[in-house]
C-alpha cells in the first residue's frame, strides 16, 4: 500500500529485490501507523480536534524522528489508490438533488476560483520570487485546488449548516479535475516550451464531458449487474471495484479521472434504493465507512511524513528564510483569493437577478466567511507536486523543481493547519450551528412512511384473511400510536428513533405481509427524495431501519426453522 525507503541506503541496494527482513519490517511500520491512526482518531475525539489535522500534525513529528525505515506518498498511490474510492464515498453521500440546486455556486468555485487561483499564485510568483512565467503557472496549478478529504472532514464534524455542507462537498469533488487539467497543461507547456490557449480549452471541455460519459456509463453498468445479482459478498466488492473501473477506463482515454469517478458515484448513488437489496446496504455501508476512514487516516498521516522527503530535496544550498518568507506569501494569497471571491460570487448574481433573490436568497455573512476560510489544500497538491518531471523534453532538468515542491509543500501545511486549526474556534465565535434542517427533514419522512404503512395496511385488511388479520390490526395499531408521537415531536422538530417489531413468530404468509408494508414505507421515502423534500442522507438513514427489519425476518427464519419469522 506504501512504499519505503531506507536512511543511508545506497540508490543500487535500494534497486535490489528486498530481503524477507525488510519486507517484515516495512509491514510492521504499516501496522504501527495503524495503531497510530486509530489512537489520534479516539484522541481527537476527547480533544474535539479534527482527526484529520491531528494526523497531519502527528506526521510532522514522526518525520523529525531517526526512524529506520519510513513510508513515503508516492504520486502513484495518491492518484491510483486513495483518491478514486475517497471521492467515490463523497459523492454517494451527496445529496444529487442539493448539488443540483446548487451548481451555480459550486460551479463558479470549482472552475472560475481555481482558474483565479492560478492567475493569482502565477502572478505573484513570477513577480515576487523571479520565477519563469511558466513555472510560476505550474506552481498555481498545483496549490489552486482544495482538498477533497478534509474540508468535508472538518465541516461534518463541526455541524455547519446544509447550504454550506452541500457548496463544500461539490467544490471539493469537482475542483481537482480542474486544477489536474491545468497542472497537465501547464507542465507540457515547460517540459515543450509551447502553449496553445485553444488547445488548452479544447482540452478541458473533452476532458470534462468525456469523463463525466465514462462515469455514468460505469454507474450504469455497475447498477444493472447488482439487479442481477443477490450475494453481499460479490456485491459488495463490486461497489469496492466501480470506483477504479471509473478512474482507470477514463485515464486510458486520457479524460479526467476525477469526473468519472464522480459521476459513476452520485449515479450509482441515486440508483442504489433500486438497485441494491437490503441485506447488501447492511454489509457494504460498513465496509466503505472502515474503508474511507483508513485510508483517509492513512493519507494525512503520510502527508506530515512528508516533511523529511521535502526538505532533503531542498538541500542546504538555498537559505530558508527566503524560501519559509514566500510559503507564507503564497498560503496568506490563496486565502485572500478565496474570501475575495466568495462575497461577490454570492452577492453579484443575486443582485442581477431578482428571480434568484426570490429562489435562493443571500446567505448569512458568517456563512461566507466561514466557507472562505475552509480552503484547506491536500494530498492531491502535493502528489502533483511529486509528479513533476525531472526532465524536460530536452533533456535539461525541470526548472526550479526543488522550490517548486517546498513551496507546494509548504502551503498545503500552512492550510491545513493555520485554516484547519482555527476553523472550529472560527465557527463557534460567529455563531454558526446545524440548522436542524436535517432533523426536520427526517421527522417528515418518519411521518410519510408511517401513513404509507398505513394505507398498505388497510388496503391488506380490506383484501381479508385469517389469521393475517390480527397481525395487521396489531401492526395498524403501532403504526397509529408511532404517527401521533411524531406528530407531536415534529413541531419541536425533533426525531424519534423507529422503534422496532418485537417478539413475535410469523408465519410465511404474514412474513410476505410484513414486507409488502416496509416496501410501501420504502417507495414513500423514494417519492420524498425524487421531490427533493429530503436529502439523500436522510433517505439512507431510514432506509438503514427498514433493511434492518427485513433482515431480522430472514435471521429468525434461518434460527426458528423454515415458515416461522420474527418480526
Amino acid at each position: 500500500m506504501v512504499a519505503y525507503t531506507s536512511r543511508g541506503r545506497s540508490l543500487a541496494a535500494a534497486a535490489q529485490r528486498p530481503t524477507v527482513s525488510h519486507r517484515v519490517h516495512s509491514f510492521t511500520t504499516l501496522l504501527s501507523l495503524l495503531v497510530v491512526v486509530t489512537a489520534l482518531a479516539l484522541l481527537a475525539g476527547r480533544i474535539k480536534v479534527p482527526h484529520p489535522l491531528l494526523l497531519v500534525l502527528a506526521g510532522l513529528a514522526l518525520a523529525l524522528l531517526p526512524l529506520p525505515t519510513r513510508p513515503t506518498l508516492r504520486p502513484e498511490l495518491v492518484f491510483g489508490l486513495f483518491l478514486p474510492p475517497l471521492l467515490y464515498q463523497s459523492a454517494w453521500l451527496s445529496s444529487w438533488h442539493e448539488f443540483r440546486a446548487r451548481m451555480r455556486p459550486i460551479a463558479l468555485m470549482a472552475v472560475l476560483l481555481v482558474l483565479a487561483t492560478i492567475g493569482a499564485v502565477a502572478c505573484a510568483a513570477h513577480v515576487l520570487l523571479g520565477l519563469p512565467w511558466a513555472v510560476a503557472f505550474v506552481l498555481g496549478a498545483i496549490v489552486s485546488p482544495t482538498d477533497s478529504v478534509a474540508p468535508v472532514s472538518v465541516v461534518r464534524r463541526l455541524g455547519a449548516s446544509r447550504q454550506l455542507v452541500t457548496v463544500l462537498e461539490g467544490e471539493s469533488l469537482l475542483n481537482d479535475a480542474t486544477g489536474l487539467v491545468a497542472w497537465r497543461l501547464a507542465v507540457a507547456a515547460v517540459a515543450t516550451g509551447s502553449f496553445s490557449w485553444v488547445h488548452a480549452g479544447g482540452s478541458f471541455v473533452v476532458g470534462a464531458a468525456g469523463g463525466v460519459a465514462v462515469g455514468l456509463a460505469v454507474g450504469w453498468i455497475a447498477a444493472r449487474v447488482h439487479r442481477r445479482l443477490d450475494e453481499p459478498s460479490i456485491e459488495t466488492t463490486l461497489t469496492l471495484l466501480t470506483p477504479y473501473m471509473a478512474w482507470l477506463a477514463a485515464e486510458a482515454l486520457e479524460l479526467s479521472g476525477v469526473l468519472a469517478v464522480v459521476s459513476a458515484g452520485l449515479y450509482v448513488s441515486r440508483q442504489s434504493s433500486r438497485a441494491f437489496a437490503a441485506r447488501l446496504r447492511l454489509q457494504a455501508v460498513p465496509v466503505w465507512r472502515t474503508l474511507g476512514f483508513l485510508l483517509e487516516s492513512l493519507l494525512f498521516i503520510l502527508l506530515g511524513l512528508e516533511l523529511r522527503e521535502v526538505l532533503g530535496s531542498v538541500g542546504q544550498q538555498r537559505a530558508w528564510g527566503p524560501l519559509l518568507g514566500a510559503v507564507v506569501l503564497l498560503g496568506l494569497l490563496v486565502t485572500a483569493v478565496r474570501l475575495l471571491w466568495i462575497f461577490p460570487q454570492a452577492w453579484l448574481p443575486r443582485r442581477l437577478s431578482a428571480r434568484l433573490r426570490e429562489r435562493d436568497p443571500m446567505p448569512p455573512w458568517r456563512e461566507l466567511v466561514v466557507l472562505g476560510w475552509m480552503g484547506m489544500r491536500g494530498a492531491v497538491s502535493m502528489a502533483a507536486a511529486l509528479s513533476l518531471p525531472l526532465t524536460t523534453a530536452s533533456g535539461a532538468p525541470f526548472p526550479e523543481r526543488e522550490r517548486l515542491l517546498f513551496l507546494s509543500y509548504g502551503v498545503v501545511l500552512w492550510t491545513l493547519l493555520v485554516q484547519g486549526l482555527t476553523l472550529p474556534g472560527l465557527i463557534r465565535w460567529l455563531g454558526l450551528h446545524d440548522d436542524g434542517l436535517a432533523r426536520r427533514e427526517e421527522v417528515t419522512a418518519r411521518v410519510a412512511a408511517a401513513d404509507a404503512a398505513l394505507a398498505r395496511i388497510d388496503a391488506l385488511l380490506a383484501e381479508g384473511g385469517e389469521p393475517q388479520s390480527e397481525l395487521l390490526l396489531a401492526m395498524r395499531t403501532r403504526q397509529e400510536s408511532r404517527l401521533r408521537g411524531l406528530r407531536r415531536h415534529l413541531a419541536a422538530g425533533k426525531a424519534r428513533p423507529q422503534e422496532v417489531e418485537g417478539g413475535r413468530l410469523l408465519s410465511e404468509g404474514q412474513q410476505r405481509l410484513v414486507e409488502q408494508v416496509l416496501e410501501a414505507q420504502r417507495q414513500a421515502l423514494l417519492e420524498l427524495r425524487q421531490e427533493g423534500a429530503i436529502h439523500d442522507e436522510v433517505l439512507h438513514r431510514l432506509e438503514r431501519e427498514l433493511d434492518l427489519e427485513e433482515e431480522r425476518l430472514h435471521l429468525a427464519a434461518s434460527l426458528g426453522g423454515e415458515g416461522a419469522h420474527l418480526v
